[in-house]
């Protein structure tokens, strides 16, 4: 397998800087691109629909795998899991591609989001059986929760991604970064499928980066943001032990970033009076521009972030395998705490909304008075 692995990931890459130039052409000539706006960074219209070339690349990398994959290394449990991936992810990027042509209302598209979800648990019968809740162990999930939690997560992750896509190669970064790290669990669990997905979609986001990067010369649009997301919600729920069995922590701290940059922001219009769906510019890569730094600075920052986010899932999903409770709680605590010190430092809450780094000024300053007595 381990052949395998390196030549899916390489002829993954190689696809997607092939396909990418021509999906922008594309774009281009079929008229969907992005207009610059009073919310967005970018001051020229660019081409999006790059989403389209990390879809084919990973696709065609993976059906022109298929047929090497000894059978022992694949169950008709895994194969389930693929066709879901390839019907429900095909579902999602046309779903997308129309989106970037035609804007396509919101509610249109949540229907056929949960539509596809609803494929995905229906007709390949992949939904959530166990759940390992921190401090508990494995335990059944009833399948009146299961199914509609399962939706619910799917059409959740599947947007989060949207989320953070307002920088040149920030969502496809954040992306690899969060897929690289379920790479690193299913290798680790001995998931063989898994990992030969998440390196696949690995070298076509990477590939596709290439061209996403500052300065950009095309976005990925919803067709890849959704795509990108639909992929982090199968992955990091089914991608662990015997598929369909997760620990309600880890899938949370992988979408960390897009997480925590929508909880700042609910927050923030609540504390503000403002309706909870307005659009602002206070969201985490704004703040950080605000504080001067450039583009490529901002979307490095961001990166490290979510690196940080991938150390812990990796750190609490292995302690999980071992029912070490302690190190969950560890992780949850170190997770509060730097989201908290951060969003204050950065301003995700509001410039004067700083509550733990005031408590930590008045103890320096008591300690400070006390020294000096």
């Amino acid at each position: 397998m381990l052949m395998i692995y390196i030549i899916g990931f390489i002829a993954a890459l190689v696809l997607a800087l092939g396909l990418t130039p021509l999906v922008k052409k594309f774009a281009i000539k079929a008229g969907v691109v992005d207009v610059p706006n009073a919310r967005k960074v970018h001051t020229r219209v660019m081409p999006r629909l790059g989403g389209l070339g990390i879809y084919l690349s990973f696709v065609i990398g993976l059906v022109a795998l298929l047929p090497f994959i000894p059978d022992s290394y694949i169950s008709s449990r895994d194969l389930d899991f693929v066709g879901a991936f390839l019907v429900g992810g095909t579902m999602i990027v046309l779903l997308g591609a129309l989106d970037d042509r035609f804007d396509l209302s919101a509610k249109l598209k949540l229907v056929v989001q949960i539509a596809t979800a609803c494929v995905v648990v229906f007709g390949f019968d992949i939904k959530i059986e166990f759940a390992n809740i921190p401090f508990h162990t494995y335990s059944s999930v009833e399948t009146w929760i299961s199914i509609p939690f399962t939706i619910l997560w799917i059409v959740g992750v599947t947007n989060a991604i949207n989320l953070i896509d307002g920088l040149d190669g920030l969502a496809a970064g954040v992306s690899a970064i969060a897929i690289g790290t379920i790479a690193v669990m299913a290798f680790i669990m001995g998931n063989e499928i898994t990992a030969l997905l998440c390196l696949l979609l690995l070298g076509s986001i990477l590939g596709f980066l290439y061209f996403n990067f500052h300065p950009a010369k095309i976005f990925m649009g919803d067709s890849g943001a959704l795509f990108l997301g639909f992929s982090l919600a199968l992955l990091s729920l089914l991608g662990f032990k015997q598929v369909a069995i997760v620990s309600f922590l880890t899938p949370l701290i992988l979408i960390g970033v897009p997480l925590s940059d929508t909880m700042f922001a609910i927050v923030r219009r609540w504390m503000q009076k403002k309706p909870i769906f307005s659009p602002d510019k206070g969201h985490l890569h704004h703040c950080l521009r605000e504080l001067g730094f450039s583009h490529r600075q901002t979307v490095l920052i961001i990166y490290g972030i979510a690196a940080f986010f991938g150390v812990l899932a990796i750190i609490q999903s292995s302690a999980a395998l071992y029912s070490a409770n302690w190190v969950t709680f560890v992780v949850i605590c170190i997770m509060v705490f730097f989201l908290q010190i951060g969003a204050e430092v950065i301003g995700l809450i509001g410039k004067t909304k700083r509550p733990v780094l005031n408590f930590l000024a008045r103890l320096r300053m008591k300690e400070s008075t006390e020294r000096s007595d």
